[in-house]
């Protein structure tokens, strides 16, 4: 119980780390937006709006917690600007909790599927390979026999870098040629992981999306072929995306979201960036689970997303 009170303090400070440039952009522009008020009006709630907008939690989720904050500034007939922080950080924590399935426990996979099967997708760049070697890394960690497919056989690169977190995590990484069926290559990496009882295998899928079509059709492809080995693949897919990129991370989610059957996100870089409210907007219009988060470039950097301790870090609450 000790280390995991340990485990879990250093984790609390990562997380904290992580999100400290959204923490001081959005209290900053909160600290603006009452200047000179004392209770919360209908101009408070205006600026409130701009500050949640500019902070990249997107118009609809903001109009959404904007609604929740009059109905208990009306309900609570006074409500003072320095009450404004807990009552926001309690109405975001109310809209992730109910527009989520519950937090996973930590990095586990069910022990009636065997091999779990990930297929991850999503955009070149967002941190796609990088995210497959870390969870490749916590899966190991637990105690789970991992197994990596280099499925994006489009960009060499791609491959290399999946062969490389392969070595560094001490796990195989079945590939084949640059240019190669990503089917096939999914084909052999369960296959192989099947013959050798592993607990895990993660598919790396390429991220084009200039065609939509070209996409869906590729997934639903991979898809297909994987079933022919372990009926019930993939158990899960998980869209990689770059918190960094605001915005344009909805428009990714969207098109992933149309093009295969999303069912869970991880959302890198948010060390880098003060848009770390992107998590809060897309948990509340996808739909989807945020499942892991990134908070930095080494191993230990990401994390199973945890709705509470995401809120408190992001408002300062050190329970």
């Amino acid at each position: 119980m000790g280390f995991f009170s340990f485990f879990s303090k250093e984790k609390k400070e990562t997380l904290d780390k992580g999100l400290s440039k959204t923490k001081e952009s959005v209290f900053s522009k909160i600290a603006r937006a009452v200047a000179g008020k004392s209770k919360v009006d209908d101009e408070v709630l205006d600026n409130l709006e701009e500050v949640l907008i500019t902070s990249d939690v997107g118009v609809e989720t903001t109009l959404n917690i904007i609604k929740r904050i009059e109905k208990r500034a009306a309900n609570d007939k006074y409500v003072n600007t320095q009450e404004l922080n807990t009552i926001l950080r309690d109405e975001i924590a109310a809209l992730l909790t109910e527009n989520n399935s519950e937090d996973v426990a930590d990095f586990d996979v069910p022990v009636d599927k065997k091999p779990y099967v990930i297929m991850v997708v999503g955009v070149n760049g967002v941190g796609k390979t990088t995210t497959i070697g870390k969870l490749a890394y916590q899966f190991k960690k637990a105690g789970k026999s991992v197994y990596l497919g280099a499925a994006d056989t489009f960009r060499a690169a791609a491959v290399e870098q999946l062969v490389i977190w392969g070595d560094r995590v001490g796990v195989p990484v079945i590939k084949q040629q640059m240019g190669s069926d990503p089917a096939s290559v999914a084909y052999d990496t369960l296959s192989s992981a099947v013959t050798n009882n592993a607990d895990v295998v993660i598919i790396d899928t390429a991220g084009r999306l200039h065609n939509k079509v070209g996409l869906m059709n590729e997934l639903t492809k991979i898809k297909n072929v994987m079933k022919k080995v372990v009926p019930d693949a993939p158990n899960e897919v998980l869209l990689v995306l770059d918190g960094s990129t605001g915005q344009n991370a909805f428009e990714q989610a969207k098109q992933f979201t149309l093009a295969t059957e999303v069912t869970a996100m991880a959302i890198t870089k948010l060390d880098g960036t003060a848009k770390g409210g992107v998590v809060i907007g897309i948990s509340d219009q996808f739909k989807i689970p945020v499942k892991y988060i990134g908070l930095g470039e080494g191993m230990e950097d990401l994390q199973v997303f945890r709705k509470k301790e995401f809120v408190d870090s992001l408002f300062g609450e050190n329970s």
